[in-house]
């Protein structure tokens, strides 16, 4: 019996003629948690947005839990029920409360009774460490809480996959540590996820894989303490020495 979640098969995606992502292949296991890098353009958030189907493949296939949810008979809404996605722009509702932008998805797409998805919600903002933020509006938040929020609201839907699309990039240095804390209390928490970040730091910490794309294609991967001290390619090793002196 495998513990698979999430295959990646051959995916294919272009918009005209600029090819953006070709033959792009990896797994996932429960718990893992993959992070792909990559320059800029090298496909890793269009990657990332074809899991869940805000972006649809031209070729391949992704299969969750076995599950082939690039069919064309896939319930899409279904789907992202099980995804939960971390947005870069935080794109939280600006005229509800943390507590209401969190609250939403359970009342409205998991059919929870308000009582049940309000303390769902002061749940997972606890635990994102906003428990005294539970009626601010965004922006009355720092953007480093507002994206805290924006996470919470993922969680609050109870996904088997969480995907994270440069969480922190939008942030001020000193709101990044905020964040990747909460990330790293996931991780701890065996939470799948798949994550497109520059932080190397996290990277080499927590993730069990990179993917390192470089013109759409999976250049290679393996293990951190690989890429990092031992990369097959000399271009893994130039992107990654670059990486490392400009973040850390």
């Amino acid at each position: 019996m495998t513990d698979e979640l999430l295959r990646v098969e051959s995916v294919d995606k272009s918009y005209g003629d600029e090819r953006v992502l070709t033959d792009v292949s990896f797994e996932m296991d429960r718990g893992d948690v993959t992070v792909l890098i990559g320059p800029s353009g090298s496909g890793k958030s269009t990657m990332l947005r074809c899991v869940n189907r805000l972006t649809e493949i031209d070729d391949g296939a992704i299969y969750l839990d076995g599950d082939c949810v690039t069919d064309a008979d896939t319930n899409v809404n279904d789907l992202r029920r099980q995804v939960g996605m971390v947005f870069q722009d935080f794109n939280l509702f600006s005229h509800l409360t943390a507590l209401e932008n969190v609250s939403l998805g359970p009342r409205r797409v998991l059919g929870k009774e308000k009582a049940e998805a309000t303390q769902l919600a002061r749940e997972q903002l606890e635990q994102v460490g906003l428990g005294k933020q539970l009626d601010s509006y965004p922006a009355e938040l720092s953007g480093g809480q507002q994206q805290r929020v924006g996470i919470a609201r993922a969680l609050a839907m109870d996904p088997k996959l969480m995907l994270f699309d440069e969480p922190t990039s939008a942030l001020d240095p000193e709101l990044i540590g905020d964040v990747l804390e909460v990330m790293r209390d996931l991780v701890d928490q065996g939470m799948t996820m798949l994550v497109v970040t520059h932080e190397m730091g996290f990277a080499r910490e927590a993730a069990d894989e990179l993917v390192f794309l470089d013109g759409g294609k999976v250049a290679e991967r393996g293990p951190p303490e690989q890429l990092f001290e031992n990369p097959q390619h000399d271009r893994t090793a130039q992107f990654l020495r670059r990486l490392t002196e400009l973040h850390g």
